[in-house]
């Protein structure tokens, strides 16, 4: 039974997230300004920082193929970015000391990593004509403040479970 929590963990924070979208208002942090709630993103850092980075991989390279299916025309730029993020943040991790602070900083440097890596991708193919400076005033520091909440929110709880999934991987 504990096998199948952690993917229903997972895709629920997928699903809240199209939730989340639908029923928090456009103009929350001002007119025209776009807002990127990250929950299964947060979710996949910290079973990164917290577990290890082998699930960090597979779950962010399960999910990042489940988001690119559901919600973006163009397959492969979740699949190969949460993997890597993940990727990055457990080499990070073998060198800072892991406490929340830490563990809140460097996720908020993942998602900025995502947010802006996704930009670059859809601005080099050609599906945003947005520059840089707009879409940071637009959608980056909207998303990250928004984010940043999330994770103070979410942050203690995510910490707590993924520490028991790190003892109970442990005990088998």
């Amino acid at each position: 039974m504990k096998k199948f929590l952690l993917p229903l963990l997972f895709l629920f924070l997928f699903i809240f997230e199209s939730l989340f979208i639908q029923f928090v208002p456009a103009d929350l942090f001002g007119q025209n300004r776009v807002i990127a709630p990250h929950f299964l993103f947060t979710g996949l850092l910290f079973l990164t920082i917290y577990v290890g980075k082998k699930q960090g991989l597979i779950y962010g390279a399960i999910f990042g193929l489940l988001f690119d299916v559901v919600y973006i025309e163009i397959i492969g730029i979740y699949l190969f970015l949460y993997p890597f993020i993940c990727y990055l943040v457990s080499k990070i991790m073998h060198i800072m000391q892991t406490n929340i602070v830490v563990a809140f900083l460097v996720s908020l440097f993942g998602i900025a990593l995502l947010e802006v890596g996704v930009y670059e991708m859809n601005h080099l193919i050609g599906v945003t004509d947005l520059d840089f400076m707009t879409f940071i005033h637009l959608r980056f520091y909207p998303t990250m403040l928004l984010n940043a909440i999330i994770i103070v929110i979410l942050g203690y709880p995510f910490k707590r479970l993924f520490e028991k999934h790190a003892e109970s991987l442990r005990a088998e």
